[in-house]
């Protein structure tokens, strides 16, 4: 049987849809479909249905999947072992928010570990999950971090840790508002105050909102910017309410600069997926990158 034939099958059977695994493979969906019915033909049995979206593996395609995968990501870790000893350093592609992977993942990947350094050299790209998600599937990166579990056997992902949302402002804010506002009147108290967001829907206040107050945002947003950091430097002046990751917030929370308005019992939390395409985990860069993350994922609570 023809081993290009198998890793178009593998290929198709993870991606769940002939044109995401032709864009894996480099190749044009009408070869990737040709290939799988040689296959099909070859078996004397069809390996796939189709659907409207996508394909859905038959019980022999899933059984030939679980047979033939484990044996090609085997030869691919033996190909890229040999790529590693050919040359001093692989590139690994990382990707995923700006301001996590700028305060968190890269002082992570960047720390020199050993006398050999980190072992890889590294490259990043900010974006969206659905971005990130789009290009790791597209073989554009080794690695993504995703705010959300991606479905289907394309992806393997692994929790990497919880991000706590805090209410900050300004000290001249909370003065304003007054102490006991929030605990006896809740979202109304905050009814017409400016907010910061990095949206005009207002995706992290109105999560805070609806989590702990389980109301909407009485306004829009007075300032929307498409960056965390650029949030936090607008609450830092003065320019209104926000909802932030405590860990992007915690020096000005330190120093003074932003009061927490609110302590909840339960605090909104989201969590950070790492997240690679189903095989790649056998290739050293990216086992390497995954294993240093979680590590220092382990000290940031």
């Amino acid at each position: 049987m023809d081993l290009a034939l198998l890793r178009t099958f593998v290929t198709v059977h993870r991606a769940g849809s002939f044109t995401r695994a032709a864009a894996l493979l480099g190749l044009s969906q009408p070869a990737v479909t040709s290939q799988i019915r040689t296959l099909e033909r070859q078996l004397g049995r069809p390996l796939f249905l189709r659907q409207a979206r996508g394909v859905t593996p038959t019980s022999i395609g899933d059984e030939l999947a679980h047979k033939a995968a484990p044996h090609l990501d085997a030869l691919v870790e033996i190909a890229e072992s040999r790529l590693e000893d050919a040359s001093s350093r692989r590139t690994l592609h990382l990707a995923g928010p700006p301001e996590f992977i700028a305060e968190r993942a890269l002082p992570a990947l960047t720390e020199p570990v050993g006398e050999d350094g980190r072992g890889f050299a590294l490259r990043a790209s900010f974006g969206t999950t659905e971005e990130v998600l789009e290009g790791l599937a597209a073989g554009h990166h080794d690695l993504a971090i995703s705010t959300t579990r991606p479905r289907g056997a394309l992806f393997t992902a692994t929790a990497l840790c919880d991000e706590e949302h805090v209410l900050v402002a300004a000290p001249r804010w909370a003065e304003h508002i007054g102490p006991d506002a929030l605990r006896l009147k809740g979202a109304p108290a905050l009814k017409d105050l400016p907010l910061i967001d990095i949206h005009e829907s207002l995706p992290f206040v109105s999560r805070y909102w609806t989590s702990v107050f389980d109301a909407r945002p009485a306004a829009p947003g007075t300032i929307v910017v498409p960056d965390l950091r650029a949030v936090l430097a607008c609450a830092n002046a003065g320019a209104g309410l926000a909802v932030l990751p405590r860990y992007l917030c915690a020096p000005s929370l330190d120093g003074g600069a932003l009061v927490a308005l609110h302590d909840p019992v339960v605090p909104p939390l989201r969590t950070y997926f790492l997240v690679v395409r189903t095989g790649t985990l056998a290739l050293p860069p990216v086992a390497q990158a995954r294993e240093r993350l979680l590590r220092a994922a382990a000290r940031w609570y």
